[in-house]
């Protein structure tokens, strides 16, 4: 599978999630599978993605990774609220936009920049990352994203990316 489409089928999850969360079932159970599904998602984006594609928009790239520390941070603000606070539903509120921008400009500018540019290689691409998002995605949010606010994964993956540069 593509990489672009493996990331889109991803983001179709998410949303589904969000939809979710509006209606009666469990909301700590969906928040944690939200945060699991979102942090193996910025995962690859950050570890594989990102670093692949970072010659096709460099300053595309550097703000998706600011807006997934911002997502980190609105997810750590979630998961810590208690879903009968006042606060829950604005906090999903805010996280699902900040989330449905991101997605938007993934793939209505970055995507489409992406998918002309590397051709075939976004198969083999799209193979390494639906392999580390199964391993990210088993180990878990909490695993995954630094405790606090402080820091985030965005902070620690984006200079691995730009290494090269």
């Amino acid at each position: 599978m593509k990489a672009t489409t493996l990331l889109k089928k991803q983001h179709r999850v998410v949303e589904g999630l969000f939809k979710k969360l509006g209606g009666s079932a469990p909301k700590k159970e969906l928040l944690r599978e939200l945060a699991n599904n979102l942090a193996a998602h910025m995962a690859i984006e950050q570890e594989i993605f990102y670093p692949a594609i970072k010659e096709i928009d460099e300053d595309m790239v550097l703000e998706s990774f600011e807006e997934h520390a911002l997502a980190e941070i609105a997810l750590k603000r979630l998961l810590a609220t208690n879903p009968k606070d006042d606060s829950f539903e604005a906090r999903v509120t805010a996280t699902k936009e900040l989330i449905a921008h991101h997605v938007d400009e993934e793939e209505e500018d970055l995507f489409p920049k992406v998918e002309k540019k590397m051709g075939g290689e976004l198969e083999e691409l799209g193979a390494r990352m639906k392999e580390r998002f199964d391993e990210a995605f088993a180990q878990g949010f909490k695993a995954l994203a630094p405790a606090g606010t402080g820091s985030t994964l965005s902070d620690r993956e984006k200079p691995r990316a730009f290494a090269s540069a």
